[in-house]
């Protein structure tokens, strides 16, 4: 478990890098490779958890459980470790890519610039556990939440991916897409 962003929009919090030779190239720039999950329970509630910046507890902002592939793992071997040490979750029906997106934000200091990748995924298990987290992360995760399509459309707090409410709407009325929706790029 190495320390990055788990970063949620452009933001989150940091967990898991990449290993050298491994990050994509983009704007001149190495890109980090996160896989993210968008994890919905049998209500169809998906996770998120709340982050804030270490030193500004006040900028804060809720995102998507997931972070950057270690070493020689797959996307998918990463978004399920993640899951597990950022939620506890461990008993998950891992689902196709359903969005992918590049983004850019500053977060304990630096400026992270990633590939991510969001999974479809599915639990049972509503249950949640932050005893995995890295120290990075602890300093910087509030906690967890199931929220409904109808919380996360009315929700006045930042979210990320920031038209999260609409996109996981477009997917409970019209289920995945047969190929990743590629986003457009966010900068925060």
């Amino acid at each position: 478990m190495s320390e990055g962003p788990s970063a949620g929009s452009g933001r989150g919090t940091p967990a898991g890098g990449p290993a050298p030779g491994t990050a994509a190239e983009g704007a001149g720039r190495a890109l980090r490779r996160v896989s993210r999950v968008i994890l919905l329970d049998p209500d169809d509630r998906v996770l998120l958890l709340h982050g804030f910046e270490p030193d500004d507890p006040d900028d804060d902002w809720w995102f998507t459980p997931g972070g950057g592939v270690e070493g020689t793992e797959s996307r998918e071997e990463a978004a399920l470790r993640e899951l597990a040490e950022e939620t506890g979750i461990t008993d998950v029906e891992l689902g196709p890519v359903i969005w992918q997106r590049e983004c850019s934000f500053p977060f304990d200091g630096r400026r992270w610039d990633q590939d991510e990748w969001y999974y479809l995924a599915r639990t049972r298990q509503t249950a949640t556990s932050l005893t995995g987290l890295t120290r990075l992360e602890q300093r910087s995760v509030a906690g967890l939440r199931w929220w409904t399509s109808a919380e996360l459309s009315s929700a006045r707090e930042t979210v990320y991916p920031t038209r999260l409410a609409e996109l996981l709407r477009t997917l409970l009325d019209e289920g995945p897409p047969s190929a990743p929706v590629v986003l457009a790029r966010e900068i925060v």
